[in-house]
């Protein structure tokens, strides 16, 4: 059993019969009345996330999955395409399961395929990918002072917001989580 003090980025729990895993959690004392968890919970089967505020204390069965590393290959019109990295069989996983998180996954990245009873549910993204920046506006003189950022987009197409000095060709860390750059990696 899993309590509300034990909530983590990336545990998972059934939750009114249904298995989850928690995205983001807050704990949450209001002036008057008991502490809650504010949580936002994605749905391991269907993808859906959703927003739950539970009481301190409440407690949760554990959602037993296993992990087996996969490599991403490419994607078609409708679904991703992994190779598993111990047997080298192919599987196809829907693209509306993954929603947001399809903007990192760039080719050949290694992911993690989250199996629940055997079935194939959901994929785990590394913490951060290392993309390359594909076109940017350049960043105006004399901004280098505060913390100003511009929208770049990446290889795989999705907008980022950076810091003003990086420019076309640059690769950067993004996490994977949030979206946000983490840094330029000198190569």
């Amino acid at each position: 059993m899993i309590d509300t003090s034990d909530f983590k980025n990336g545990v998972n729990i059934f939750v009114d019969g249904e298995p989850y895993t928690i995205l983001w959690f807050q704990n949450h004392k209001p002036g008057k009345g008991g502490a809650v968890m504010r949580t936002k919970l994605k749905h391991l089967r269907k993808g859906s996330i959703v927003d739950r505020t539970f009481k301190s204390g409440e407690k949760f069965a554990n959602v037993d999955v296993e992990r087996r590393k996969k490599q991403y290959l490419y994607a078609d019109t409708e679904n991703f395409h992994f190779m598993d990295l111990e047997t080298f069989d192919q599987i196809t996983f829907p693209k509306e399961k993954l929603a947001e998180e399809a903007g990192f996954l760039k080719e050949n990245i290694e992911v993690n395929a989250l199996y629940l009873e055997g079935e194939l549910v959901s994929i785990e993204l590394p913490l951060s990918v290392e993309l390359k920046v594909t076109s940017s506006a350049p960043g105006a003189k004399g901004d280098t002072v505060s913390s100003a950022t511009k929208p770049a987009t990446v290889e795989t197409g999705i907008d980022i917001q950076v810091p003003l000095f990086i420019k076309e060709g640059d690769v950067i860390k993004v996490d994977t989580r949030t979206g946000e750059y983490l840094e330029r990696v000198q190569k």
